[in-house]
């Protein structure tokens, strides 16, 4: 059995080998809204950081309504991972000077001058991973065994669920 530290450094290790995220919040209607983005750094504490406009409506959204969902999807190592938190915008250069990458420049302009420009900062309160061996072969004997016998733990992988302690 993994310690729960454990536990964190491989939701930290998942998330940072995906880096590209499907970042969820809700409208005023009640509506999940989801887009791709980009992680920044993820630290073993559990938060997360982005990049935003302060005006754009992910940020207005966040005020309004902080608890969001991030997912993230490598199919190559057949790893998949689901984070819930609460998130916050945040206007601190220091911090975005450190996260800072020449990619960003795409989005924004002007980098680190950018009119408007923010962070998102997710507490992780938890995550839930899915993994599976990388073995394809191993994931088709294990798909046929767990189909054969109707029973879906056969298949080879892992499921677990992560909380963060806080």
């Amino acid at each position: 059995m993994s310690s729960h530290t454990e536990e964190v450094e491989r939701v930290a290790e998942l998330v940072d080998r995906a880096r590209i995220s499907m970042f969820t919040t809700m409208t005023d209607s009640g509506k999940h809204v989801s887009r791709p983005m980009a992680v920044q750094d993820v630290e073993f504490d559990g938060d997360l950081w982005f990049f935003c406009y302060d005006d754009s409506p992910k940020a207005q959204q966040i005020r309004m309504n902080p608890e969001v969902n991030i997912s993230f999807a490598n199919d190559k190592q057949s790893e998949w991972t689901s984070l819930s938190g609460r998130a916050e915008i945040v206007h601190d250069r220091q911090q975005a000077e450190r996260l800072w990458s020449a990619p960003l420049k795409v989005w924004f302009p002007d980098g680190l001058d950018t009119d408007g420009l923010s962070l998102i900062k997710v507490h992780v309160d938890s995550a839930e991973y899915w993994d599976s061996p990388s073995s394809k072969v191993r994931q088709l004997i294990g798909a046929a065994r767990a189909a054969a016998t109707g029973d879906p733990n056969k298949f080879p992988g892992e499921n677990r669920t992560v909380s963060f302690d806080r």
